[in-house]
């Protein structure tokens, strides 16, 4: 018994030492693969930020140009190993193989799917404010799984690009123009009418920078109720939406400040202005 054992053990460390020098050739290539997939990989994606200017699109490729690299490296390595009947297999079954993949991890393929789609044909890019359900902020990423948002109130948010493809998205900057509105509330006495303040209050808006002025964009101004001698007006407006939260909002609650000082300057008492 102990010499079959031996004998056994002997023919192992014969095959082992037969195969060392392939394992080595294969080892090294699979590292001078990896180091060629991170170059190549970089190289691309330098390439495509250069002529795309999408930086959003040239990270999605680059990530999965590298994994594309480094699978090629492997299989290589598994060839020189000889392993070529494996490869063969595997590459006869991928068919099979992608289906059961597929069917067992159902949610990462959809959301990298997802990805693939969202990063050729998508409704954002950097920097821009969406919100997709009840989540608001800016785009700072595309993953291979999920898309990165970051809120206003600096939390990270991971969005599963299969969610991001299927809801509804609000893009607030992509056009770069944003209307806006509010309600001024006014007692506009014996003396006025509701015609008279609307009057004032487009005069009042031409005269403000960040209103736009352009056809199309002009502001305007719609009666919504009368009771007495009070009205309540909505007032409609463009602005820039390049910066959603430190530009849109800010300028909406400027304007909405400069218009309750202009109405109580011009003799309106108390006037109430809401979102």
């Amino acid at each position: 018994m102990l010499n079959d054992l031996n004998r056994v053990l002997s023919s192992y460390w014969q095959q082992f030492l037969y195969v060392l020098p392939k394992l080595a050739l294969a080892l090294v290539l699979l590292v001078v693969a990896i180091f060629i997939a991170n170059r190549l990989s970089g190289l691309l994606g330098s390439r495509l930020r250069r002529r795309s200017h999408d930086p959003l699109l040239a990270d999605f490729l680059t990530r999965i140009s590298k994994w594309v690299f480094m699978l090629l490296g492997l299989l290589l390595a598994m060839e020189v190993v000889g392993l070529s009947g494996i490869v063969s297999g595997l590459l006869a079954g991928a068919g099979l193989s992608a289906f059961i993949v597929g069917f067992a991890f159902k949610d990462i393929a959809e959301n990298f799917l997802a990805g693939v789609i969202l990063a050729f044909n998508r409704p954002f890019h950097i920097n821009d404010t969406v919100q997709i359900k009840d989540q608001v902020g800016h785009v700072e990423a595309l993953n291979l799984r999920t898309t990165l948002i970051r809120s206003f109130d600096g939390k990270h948010v991971f969005l599963p690009n299969s969610l991001v493809l299927k809801e509804p998205l609000i893009n607030f900057t992509r056009d770069g123009n944003l209307r806006q509105d509010f309600l001024v509330s006014v007692d506009y006495g014996a003396a006025s009418s509701p015609a008279r303040v609307q009057e004032q209050l487009l005069a009042f808006l031409r005269q403000q920078p960040e209103v736009q002025a352009l056809e199309g964009r002009k502001p305007y101004i719609i009666l919504e109720k009368t009771a007495g001698t009070a009205a309540d007006l909505r007032v409609y407006f463009w602005t820039s939406a390049e910066e959603y939260r430190s530009g849109t909002l800010q300028q909406k609650s400027q304007l909405m400040q400069k218009v309750k000082a202009m109405l109580l300057q011009a003799g309106y008492p108390a006037p109430n202005l809401a979102q």
